[in-house]
């Protein structure tokens, strides 16, 4: 038996070897000159990106459960990319990054990657100037951004041109925000100018086991003496609940395949529509499953104040019940998410009641602004769900900015130029209607289920309309205490145990009158009938319409819909 060491290797040893000759096919074969040493050396150069990298680093990626960037491009798409810009330095300047044109479902994609297997990913002058490049190149063509970050931040040994590398950068990303939809995808562990940069983009996906972040946890133990891990600082659950993080995965072919499945919801760019899809679900296909959801949930012992899952809704309104939901880990009192409804894609924007009663708070306030500004800026038509008691009170509210969060929510709503319809589900209450996409702030069309409880209160504002009734009802109570402890004491019963008996009498009383009047003020005010009749509701839907109604006008409104860049190009964050 051998001793000799075997050294690993990728190749495969039955492989035929590969004869590359730069000769035409036919053509009667002549000594070689120096056009054929140009044109070996021409190859060469072509190939160097991918097959110069050593095994060992490719062992390496491979060893921490990640692809190469050649690797990743291969999920992206089965067709050959086309690679542009590629510089290869003597010291390797601008060979970290990969930079190039796919096409992805038959559309042309704009995409960069860092490759980790040379110098880490890291960025220098020369590669920063390749990537706005590429980023401003996708701004004027008009096509859609995938980033592949992998990487451990400005090359050191570059000095400053690394720095100016990343500044360049920036620039351009921030320059075609809000002109294309970019998505960016999180490798590896990245900092610093690694984490800010894919922050700029539309949507970032991290899958498990990857970090970003302003400082990697060295930093954190040598400037604050704090012991942490990548995970505990930036890995994926803490970015997907502050929001950092749209959506978080498995691992890189996931996030992958999640960044192929969100492009297809998104346009190429501000000036034209999201792609149509043809469908099979008829748009009159009658959604009996909601009707089902709202008689269980109505008729259960809490009534009309049980909660239920939106998400439900959602699901059988689009076509084949397939939508697909942003930062779902997040401020989950409203979902936003991208569906189809009769081909046409539109973003939903939904109160859920399954969690603090769909109250909007700083989270969700800011949410909800985010997911508006973007759908308004690439023209995909919304639908609003509403079903809230109201803005989320308290201290820790006001002092996080429950005003400001709430303002950015009302600014994105009342900016709003695309098609978008209001469906009211349930509760409709107070500042929380009056800044959710009602007539006056804008919408096309409002509609309400029977189910609907449009009122400037909810079961408090009794307090105010039959005040002085319940004054009466108050004062009466405490006349049946005293009426009621005199009757007991003259009949032998202890002064305390009379007081005692007394008081509980009179409280049953008590709250039998208010639930009366409870029940009054919900008949009487908590209903559509007002809204109807006021012109706030322009119709009444059954749910079992639901999908027909809705598929019906958001077809009407973007028939007389011409998509087009904001005056003055808006960005995407406030």
């Amino acid at each position: 038996m051998s001793k000799k060491a075997i050294k690993p290797s990728l190749e495969n040893p039955f492989r035929p070897l590969e004869k590359v000759e730069f000769i035409i096919p036919g053509e009667i074969s002549r000594a070689t000159g120096g056009y054929e040493e140009a044109m070996k050396e021409g190859y060469d150069l072509i190939q160097r990106p991918i097959k110069s990298v050593s095994i060992g680093q490719i062992e390496k990626q491979h060893f921490k459960k990640r692809m190469t960037v050649w690797e990743r491009i291969r999920v992206l798409t089965d067709k050959d990319p086309n690679i542009l810009f590629q510089n290869w330095g003597k010291n390797l300047d601008g060979a970290s990054l990969v930079t190039g044109i796919l096409s992805i479902g038959g559309r042309d994609v704009a995409l960069y990657g860092h490759d980790f297997t040379v110098r880490a990913g890291s960025i220098d002058a020369t590669n920063g100037n390749k990537l706005a490049r590429l980023m401003y190149m996708a701004g004027e063509k008009g096509i859609p951004l995938i980033g592949m970050n992998d990487s451990a931040g400005a090359f050191v040994p570059a000095g400053v041109g690394g720095l100016d590398g990343y500044a360049e950068a920036f620039t351009a990303l921030r320059k075609i925000s809000g002109v294309v939809p970019s998505i960016m995808c999180m490798f590896g562990f990245n900092a610093g100018g690694g984490s800010y940069l894919p922050r700029q983009g539309s949507f970032v996906i991290q899958p498990k086991d990857t970090f970003f972040g302003l400082t990697g946890p060295g930093v954190v133990k040598s400037v604050l003496g704090e012991d942490i891990t990548p995970e505990e600082l930036g890995g994926p659950k803490v970015h997907g609940q502050s929001g950092v993080a749209d959506l978080t995965v498995e691992d890189e072919v996931g996030a992958l395949r999640i960044a192929i499945q969100l492009l297809s919801y998104l346009p190429d760019n501000n000036s034209v529509m999201s792609p149509f899809q043809e469908t099979s679900d008829p748009l009159d296909r009658k959604t009996w499953e909601i009707n089902t959801l709202l008689k269980k949930a109505f008729n259960s012992p809490t009534g009309f104040n049980t909660p239920f899952d939106v998400s439900i809704i959602i699901q059988q309104i689009c076509d084949h019940g397939d939508y697909f939901e942003l930062q779902p880990t997040r401020a989950r009192e409203v979902v936003t998410a991208f569906g189809r409804l009769g081909g046409n894609v539109v973003g939903f924007v939904a109160n859920n009641s399954a969690v603090s009663s769909g109250q909007i708070d700083c989270d969700s306030a800011v949410k909800i602004a985010r997911f508006v500004r973007f759908c308004n800026i690439y023209n995909i038509p919304i639908i609003f769900m509403e079903d809230t008691t109201g803005f989320l009170p308290g201290r820790e509210q006001e002092t996080r900015g429950i005003v400001q969060a709430g303002r950015a929510m009302l600014d994105s709503i009342v900016d709003v130029r695309t098609p978008r319809i209001l469906l009211i589900l349930r509760n409709a209450y107070g500042g929380a209607y009056a800044s959710y996409n009602n007539y006056p702030t804008g919408a096309d069309l409002v509609l309400a289920l029977p189910t609907t409880r449009l009122a400037v209160m909810g079961p408090a504002g009794k307090e105010f309309v039959y005040k002085d009734d319940l004054r009466k009802l108050r004062s009466a109570a405490a006349e049946r205490v005293k009426r009621g402890m005199q009757e007991r004491v003259e009949t032998g019963v202890k002064e305390d145990v009379a007081k005692q008996d007394a008081e509980k009498e009179a409280a049953d009383w008590l709250k039998a009158g208010e639930a009366e009047l409870n029940l009054r003020y919900e008949k009487e005010l908590m209903n559509p009938k007002e809204g109807l009749a006021l012109g706030s509701i322009s119709s009444i839907v059954m749910p079992t319409d639901l999908r027909k109604v809705l598929g019906e006008n958001l077809n009407f409104f973007l028939r007389h819909y011409k998509p087009s860049p904001m005056g003055g190009v808006q960005r995407e964050f406030h």
